[in-house]
């Protein structure tokens, strides 16, 4: 069992930036698959940006080139650097580590993009 802590949401202005963070209870190296999600109200839960073991990204379209992931997997550690953020962005995060047989889900940090 892994246990999966988002922080570093907050409020932040149209245009401004954020640094989500995912600390996990235990190692990383084993999930083929990292990745943040997020769930904005009245909506379903969507795939923000993932990155694999071998560091291969993807990225939902409304957010390429102004969204960053990454990890740190000897700091068990999943990062999403978010600039440029709009009102549009405004959502719960959640930080996600699967293989073909485990799938993890954080408690999630909200995220709020408004003037």
């Amino acid at each position: 069992q892994v246990q999966l802590v988002e922080s570093g949401g907050g409020l932040v202005q149209p245009g401004g930036s954020l640094r989500l963070s995912c600390a996990a209870s235990g190692s990383i190296f084993r999930f083929n698959v990292v990745g943040w999600y997020r769930q904005a109200s009245g909506k379903e839960r969507e795939l923000v940006a993932a990155i694999s073991s071998g560091g291969i990204v993807d990225y939902a379209d409304s957010v390429l080139d102004r969204f960053t992931i990454s990890r740190d997997n000897a700091r068990r550690m999943v990062y999403l650097q978010m600039n440029s953020l709009k009102s549009e962005d405004t959502a719960v995060y959640y930080c996600n580590l699967k293989n073909s047989y485990e799938d993890y889900w954080g408690q999630g940090t909200q995220v709020t993009v408004s003037s």
